[in-house]
């Protein structure tokens, strides 16, 4: 008696292969469906990509937490201490410009691993593998970047708004237009502030170096303006000073640290110049050399 044999699995179908008109060879026709890749294929992986790894919850996590944590107990500690009449004159937003200066080396830190941890590892090769359009990857990680750096700035410096107002019910009520810099404006500035930094991680390729040079650029001109003594380098010290990134991001809570220099969202347009032309450095740089 003969056992039942099992059924042969079914063949795969051969590729096509067939001549074109005018050639004297077959051509090869895939089976798979091909599909031409644009930006938007571009931005869904980098999307995969930041909100995968592990660093960058840790990383917008403990921005939140400086950011409102530290805008808070500003708060908490001024209406504590002020006597009645005290805080007639001040704005109330103005105190989330302590949290949001110290977070902004989180978004800094963000900014720069979002590239060159990818050179770190080499992964970069499997990128641009997967891509080739180098343009289109370094565009596709600054839009998805810019994204979640400036929704996560909003909601954080909203939230601190909202908060700092209701403690401090002696000051006065800001305008619609001091709302708008403290809340969509200070984000946009932080949010470009994190793209100069993914821009220098692309150009410099390594994490740590790219790291310092960032926050030398956020703090190391206002800790030089205070120790240049001299009265011959006084308007040099004054240049530091006005257009240190402490000082532009007070100007976005009506208190800049100093009466002259930019006023008004001359540091938005500031920082929107600095970073395109570090982007387009970026890419030229990326075109020319090897991943």
């Amino acid at each position: 008696m003969s056992t039942p044999q099992p059924p042969m699995p079914q063949a795969t179908p051969a590729p096509h292969w067939q001549a074109t008109a005018g050639s004297a060879y077959p051509t090869y026709t895939s089976p798979i469906p091909v599909v031409r890749t644009h930006l938007g294929h571009a931005i869904r992986s980098e999307w995969t990509k930041i909100r995968s790894v592990r660093s960058t919850m840790w990383t917008l996590g403990v921005f939140v937490l400086l950011v409102i944590g530290i805008g808070l107990l500003a708060a908490v500690l001024v209406a504590s201490n002020a006597s009645e009449g005290d805080l007639a004159s001040e704005n109330p937003l103005s105190f989330g410009f302590f949290g949001l200066l110290l977070g902004s080396m989180c978004i800094i830190t963000l900014g720069v691993l979002t590239t060159a941890s990818e050179y770190g590892t080499g992964m970069i090769r499997t990128t641009m593998t997967a891509c080739p359009s180098r343009g289109r990857v370094l565009t596709a990680k600054a839009l998805v970047f810019f994204a979640v750096a400036f929704v996560v700035t909003l909601a954080s410096a909203v939230l601190v708004a909202l908060a700092d107002v209701s403690l401090l019910d002696g000051a006065r009520q800001p305008s619609g237009g001091e709302w708008f810099k403290a809340t969509i404006g200070v984000s946009l500035y932080v949010a470009l502030l994190g793209l100069l930094s993914l821009v220098v991680g692309s150009i410099i390729r390594h994490s740590a170096g790219a790291i310092t040079i960032m926050i030398g650029v956020l703090l190391a001109p206002l800790v030089i303006a205070l120790f240049m003594f001299s009265a011959s380098l006084e308007k040099v010290r004054e240049a530091l000073f006005e257009y240190s990134i402490p000082n532009q991001l007070s100007v976005f809570y009506s208190t800049s640290l100093s009466e002259s220099g930019p006023s008004g969202w001359d540091p938005l347009w500031i920082a929107l110049g600095v970073t395109a032309v570090a982007f387009a450095g970026a890419f030229a740089l990326l075109e020319k050399r090897d991943v």
